[in-house]
């Protein structure tokens, strides 16, 4: 029997028979994996995900996290995923074996994750923010901070937040104004308050290691002000609660299961990380991670609800087909109704499209080149909120084709997009991935991030039949950012950031599906038809839609900058 929390035939597709990643395996890091440690992983994610995270979702939706001013309660069977999550050896999959990783790809760990995401979001929230945290640690702390926070985290004893936003200042880092004391023996005391922390209190762990930004006394204004501290909640020697009070929870519309706390620290105890001044730099080595995690859960919320879709579209009898003249025949599944179909065909195309690319960008990590980090560091925007905009579409679809039931809590689809209407706000909110993509990211370095990514786009498009439009598409997109940028103003070349960030992300996810149907090749069989078919679909019925943006954009409109406050009533 087919999942409906995932389909492994996709994955097995997207890795094995595309991405090829069993060649990784002649690497030095992957040496000691093959295919059959791979599929063991991915066996054992479906596994415990099935088992351990799937029957709880809809419980910890109806339970949410509860805060009685001095512990938070969470429903007993968080913690015991967790648990299992953790004795798997899946929170370090690719980190070193010298500190207890497995160093597996990073496109397997991607795909063995996709099924905790899916199957319960709000759970696997708290691992895929430890293991960000660790991350981090690895990659800027000291080998005696690896040992006492990061060790610990892999064991499952530890868990670990990000606290970047603030009441007043919420994406706007710069005005980050919680502040750092030098003390006389090194160490640091924090005080100020975060907001929106996911997994900022909770009793699943023995402790909670919190990464803050801060800015220590005399530092500048500004982002280049801010350092980066580890501020545990209790203090590792004696157990006894650090300076970091839960003054409440956000109660949200979806990932209801993840506590989200407002925190405030009090002369809290704190070491740094690395350097002074570097703690953004530092910070967005677990923010651009989070980011491709955001866009992955997307995707996974995004699939479920279509695979929800599909089973119920299959099973639900009701209509005729139009040519129909006899009432007493019998109704036919939904599954035949051209609407119905309409809906299906376009939430497989933005899932396994969206599927594709959370895959290739963890592909690229395995693959470390400047060209392949450049591509990476452009493709990191549209990873994070393409997904996050078209995998949504996807669970509103599955509302619809459950009709009635789909509005009603007894059919899980209304809770799946709930959880994924969180995604577009998650780590950098859509308009924030948009500027960061027109405004840096396609700029940088003369523009080579983009040429470098419409070279990539050119090649896989010269060698298809559906190739055309997507050649057109990449030399429109390429005038388009010459056009914005011609005149060095960046407020007008900025203004419709999120038209660029919606036609550039389209034209990604046609560059996944002409590869994907590169890999079908003229393969026999449902899945490969099926591949095919969701190719031609997005190339010829989705990959249009950016010629109005495109419009948009060349045109000059200003209207959002001349618009007046007053105006709008």
């Amino acid at each position: 029997m087919n999942s409906t929390v995932l389909s492994r035939r996709d994955l097995d597709f997207l890795l094995y028979e595309w991405l090829d990643v069993e060649k990784l395996t002649a690497r030095e890091r992957f040496a000691e994996h093959s295919r059959e440690t791979f599929d063991a992983f991915l066996d054992v994610s479906q596994q415990i995900a099935e088992r351990d995270f799937a029957p709880h979702n809809r419980k910890n939706d109806l339970n949410e996290p509860t805060f009685d001013g001095t512990r938070v309660e969470i429903i007993p069977e968080v913690a015991h995923a967790l648990r299992v999550f953790a004795e798997s050896g899946l929170l370090g999959a690719t980190m070193d074996a010298e500190h207890g990783g497995l160093q597996l790809p990073h496109a397997v760990q991607r795909a063995c994750f996709l099924w905790f995401q899916a199957a319960n979001t709000a759970t696997s929230a708290y691992a895929m923010l430890t293991g960000g945290n660790a991350h981090l640690l690895l990659a800027h702390g000291t080998d005696e901070q690896i040992r006492r926070f990061v060790h610990p985290m892999l064991e499952g004893r530890f868990t670990g937040t990000m606290c970047l936003s603030e009441p007043q200042a919420g994406s706007s880092l710069s005005d980050v104004t919680t502040r750092a004391t030098r003390q006389s023996d090194g160490s640091y005391r924090v005080t100020g308050g975060k907001m929106w922390i996911s997994g900022g209190d909770h009793e699943l762990s023995e402790n909670i290691i919190h990464l803050v930004l801060a800015r220590v006394a005399g530092a500048p204004a500004g982002v280049k002000g801010l350092s980066l501290f580890i501020v545990p909640k209790r203090d590792l020697a004696t157990g006894e609660r650090n300076g970091v009070t839960l003054a409440g929870l956000n109660h949200k519309m979806g990932y209801r299961g993840t506590t989200n706390a407002v925190l405030a620290f009090e002369d809290a105890a704190a070491e740094l990380v690395g350097e002074e001044g570097r703690g953004l730099q530092y910070m967005f080595h677990m923010m651009n991670e989070a980011r491709i995690g955001v866009g992955s859960g997307a995707v996974a919320l995004g699939y479920t609800g279509y695979l929800h879709a599909l089973a119920y579209a299959r099973e639900r009898q009701q209509g005729r087909p139009v040519a129909a003249k006899d009432p007493a025949a019998p109704p036919v599944p939904i599954v035949d109704h051209p609407d119905v179909r309409r809906m299906l065909l376009a939430s497989k195309s933005y899932v396994e499209g969206g599927l594709a690319l959370v895959l290739y960008a963890a592909n690229l990590l395995d693959q470390p080149s400047p060209e392949n980090d450049l591509l990476l560091d452009t493709l990191t925007p549209i990873v994070k909120a393409w997904p996050s905009q078209w995998c949504r579409l996807a669970d509103d679809h599955a509302i619809q084709i459950h009709g009635g039931y789909g509005y009603t809590r007894e059919y899980p689809v209304e809770q799946f997009y709930r959880d994924n209407r969180l995604n577009s706000i998650h780590e950098g909110t859509d308009g924030i991935q948009a500027l960061d993509l027109l405004g840096r990211k396609v700029t940088q370095g003369g523009g080579a991030g983009l040429a470098l990514l419409l070279d990539r786009i050119r090649a896989t498009a010269q060698k298809s039949e559906l190739g055309a439009p997507v050649l057109a598409a990449c030399d429109r997109l390429a005038a388009t950012t010459a056009k914005l940028w011609a005149a060095g103003d960046p407020a007008k070349a900025l203004v419709n950031a999120t038209a660029y960030l919606d036609a550039a992300g389209h034209l990604v996810i046609a560059w996944m599906w002409l590869e994907q149907a590169d890999a079908a090749g003229d393969k026999a069989g449902d899945f490969y038809a099926g591949k095919r078919l969701a190719a031609t679909y997005f190339v010829t019925h989705e990959l249009p839609r950016i010629g109005p943006l495109l419009d948009l954009l060349d045109s000059g409109d200003t209207l959002l900058l001349d618009l007046e406050d007053a105006w709008l009533g």
